[in-house]
């Protein structure tokens, strides 16, 4: 067995973490013959008040949630004018209470990670400016699951050594929820953090009908391009409810967030995970196609994946049932190093790694025979006996792991690259 250390942190789910988000009743929604439709009567309700009527009722919602969330009334008066341009109303003649009142009836309060905390992956921070020896700020994401099981992407900011230690920055009093921008070309969508809040109070949602019910497992990397210049790149599955795909997270700057379909037969799948570099002159991809086993896949673009070539099978009986990656490869002087994950007896999802060859990642140079994280204690949870990482992190002879645990917490660990490597058996 490899020997790992474990943190003492973990992080879980909190209902106290709360956003305003858009409550969406369709325009038309309860119209019947001679009646305004539901948005209509809440509107016409709203004018019907007097103006002591509409202070108090104002004063009341805001007593209610003001000092529970950010910059409240800027919110409701941004959903007021989405409110106006539907039913085209005349808000120059509308007082301003008035109009804050009708946003606060199309708002709600959501906790974005009620139901659950997991599947985290880890960068480094792009600024590491002010850090003593051996210390690396990081930027970590984190899926967030809050009610009707909608995942969203939530972000942590932290400070990761010298050595075994890590130091996660306080959460903001308030979360805020990334603004939709615009709509791009070939169905891309750009969104933005609000100018005066930080990335780790920052919460990307769903914008598009393709990701409707989620945002699931983005798998972040910082990605160099040929002419040297850094973007960090994520992919992530898009889920409407009924169907999945496969989308690309784009950033310059962790403020402008751009999110991108991608096409191909590998993108109708879940799971892919970009490496951090072309290779020769082509974007590479660890995927599964067929929910089994890893396949490598190439591409002369960045947006579109055929079906790639077979990589690896389940070999042991720890991984019997499926295997598949645990974020992008991570480049060592040795080789790229994949961590993996595998699901044996009993649904039991336990983490290994794979060392691939540098110049030709097909070949597969070895790979682990046990597992280096497996459920022990933490086992218990909404989906019981899951270890799983959408990405890790080396730190000098170290890799640093973030993990969930059964799909409802996140848990951090140290593994030595060394030994990992030397326990790795040929395929």
């Amino acid at each position: 067995m490899i020997d790992v250390i474990h943190a003492p942190l973990k992080l879980a789910a909190d209902p106290a973490r709360v956003v305003v988000r858009p409550f969406h009743i369709p325009i038309e929604a309860g119209k019947v013959p001679g009646r305004p439709g539901r948005v209509r009567r809440i509107v016409d309700a709203v004018m019907a008040l007097n103006p002591e009527q509409t202070e108090a009722e104002l004063d009341l919602v805001l007593r209610d949630f003001e000092a529970r969330h950010w910059q409240t009334r800027n919110v409701f008066d941004l959903r007021y004018a989405a409110i106006e341009r539907a039913l085209e109303l005349d808000g120059a003649t509308i007082p301003h209470a008035k109009r804050q009142l009708i946003g606060a009836y199309f708002c709600h309060e959501y906790s974005y990670a009620a139901a659950a905390l997991m599947n985290p992956s880890i960068i480094p921070h792009p600024d590491q400016t002010g850090l003593s020896g051996g210390a690396i700020r990081i930027a970590m994401s984190l899926r967030a699951v809050g009610e009707g099981h909608i995942s969203s992407v939530a972000f942590r900011e932290g400070i990761l050594g010298p050595g075994a230690n890590f130091e996660l920055m306080a959460e903001p009093p308030f979360a805020t929820a990334a603004d939709m921008a615009r709509e791009l070309d070939r169905g891309a969508v750009e969104v933005n953090r609000h100018p005066d809040s930080s990335l780790s109070g920052t919460v990307l949602f769903p914008v598009t009908e393709a990701q409707r019910n989620g945002l699931e497992d983005l798998r972040l990397v910082e990605f160099t391009h040929d002419d040297g210049t850094v973007e960090w790149l994520g992919t992530y599955t898009a889920y409407s409810g009924s169907t999945i795909r496969s989308e690309l997270l784009r950033t310059t700057n962790f403020r402008s967030f751009i999110f991108q379909p991608m096409s191909g037969p590998a993108a109708r799948n879940k799971g892919m995970a970009l490496f951090p570099r072309k290779i020769g002159d082509e974007y590479m991809m660890i995927g599964r196609q067929d929910g089994e086993n890893l396949y490598l896949l190439r591409s002369k673009t960045i947006d579109f994946w055929g079906e790639g070539e077979l990589l690896l099978t389940p070999h042991y009986p720890w991984e019997m049932v499926q295997i598949g990656n645990c974020g992008s490869p991570i480049e060592l002087d040795e080789g790229w190093l994949l961590l993996t994950h595998g699901v044996g007896a009993m649904r039991k999802y336990s983490i290994g790694a794979v060392l691939l060859d540098k110049d030709d990642p097909s070949k597969v140079l070895g790979r682990t025979s046990q597992p280096i994280l497996t459920p022990n204690e933490d086992r218990e949870g909404y989906v019981p006996n899951v270890v799983y990482t959408c990405g890790a992190l080396k730190q000098d002879d170290m890799l640093f792991v973030p993990y969930g645990v059964a799909d409802s917490s996140v848990a951090f660990a140290w593994v030595s690259i060394p030994h990992l490597l030397a326990g790795m058996k040929a395929d």
